[in-house]
């Protein structure tokens, strides 16, 4: 959604901004582009660091970029001597790179370990599927996976890997294809949502977009855009709670309980409706599907403490 994010942000010469997941520097090239301003990039993975590099060199000193989760994205910043910025993007999910290469272990398409680590330290994918008892995994696939046959899926895990540990992707993903029903044409691999799961749990990614939306509230000046692409149900949930939240329109609190003076709205919310990929987009790119594109603008008032 290259063309409605640079929309949403509004790239102005002599502005600063923060490309909150760089993944291969599609968006950050972009805003360089279109418009003279600096730009600090962010991402976990040490491959989209280093495949950087040339961008950083080619740009001159208006391109910068640090290795690190976004959710420390206000002292990344501050390292590079960033105060408040004019906008910041985050692409939520997993860059095309990750899915494709096999030996990051991201996607069963491909055979390769069960790895799943953007940051390529700490638990691995193996670890937890070889480890963890039979209740967790399911839970586990449950929430964040939203998976119904959860239950079926862990038992058929531990069953399997009680003859030898399951270490490829292609071998954890024929165990759950075993259990489930054949898909109909249309529908997605019935891997696909214990994957998303496993790899969501791993990288404790929806606590990073929770607290990646504290920092962005500190780090924006007022006026400034936070544009947030999202992939899939759980992650547009945060985005939208924290954006219309933080936009004075979270539920009103039981009639029942006493009055709170509400605080100051701490965004302006466009509108309240995500933006969704182009018809040719998704014709041109079938992983945009899914995009959901949500915008807030910083209004002038403090961040916001608490929440009703």
């Amino acid at each position: 959604m290259l063309n409605e994010v640079l929309e949403s942000l509004q790239p102005q010469d002599n502005a600063v901004y923060i490309d909150g997941t760089f993944g291969r520097g599609g968006y950050s090239r972009a805003i360089l582009n279109h418009a003279q301003c600096r730009l600090l990039a962010i991402d976990r993975d040490p491959d989209a660091i280093a495949a950087g590099q040339p961008l950083v060199d080619e740009m001159d000193g208006r391109f910068l970029l640090k290795e690190g989760p976004f959710s420390s994205l206000s002292d990344l910043a501050a390292q590079v001597g960033f105060g408040q910025v004019d906008g910041i993007v985050f692409d939520l999910g997993l860059s095309s790179p990750q899915l494709d290469e096999a030996d990051r272990g991201f996607s069963f398409r491909h055979d390769g370990p069960l790895d799943m680590r953007m940051e390529k330290s700490g638990r691995d994918a193996a670890d937890l599927i070889n480890t963890a008892d039979e209740r967790d995994l399911a839970n586990i696939i449950y929430t964040y996976g939203e998976e119904r046959a959860s239950r079926r899926i862990a038992r058929a895990i531990v069953t399997a890997r009680k003859e030898s540990p399951i270490t490829r992707t292609k071998e954890l993903a024929k165990i759950i294809q075993s259990v489930m029903p054949r898909p109909k044409p249309g529908q997605i691999d019935p891997a696909t949502r214990t994957f998303q799961a496993i790899r969501i749990h791993i990288n404790e990614e929806l606590r990073e977009i929770e607290a990646a939306m504290q920092a962005a509230e500190i780090a924006l000046k007022p006026n400034g855009r936070l544009v947030v692409v999202s992939f899939h149900s759980l992650e547009d949930r945060i985005i939208k709670t924290f954006m219309q939240t933080h936009a004075g329109h979270a539920p009103r609190p039981s009639r029942h309980l006493p009055d709170i003076t509400p605080e100051p709205a701490s965004f302006f919310l466009p509108s309240r409706k995500p933006i969704l990929p182009s018809e040719d987009e998704t014709l041109a790119n079938p992983r945009a599907r899914s995009a959901k594109l949500r915008l807030a603008i910083r209004t002038d008032a403090p961040v916001m403490k608490e929440v009703a």
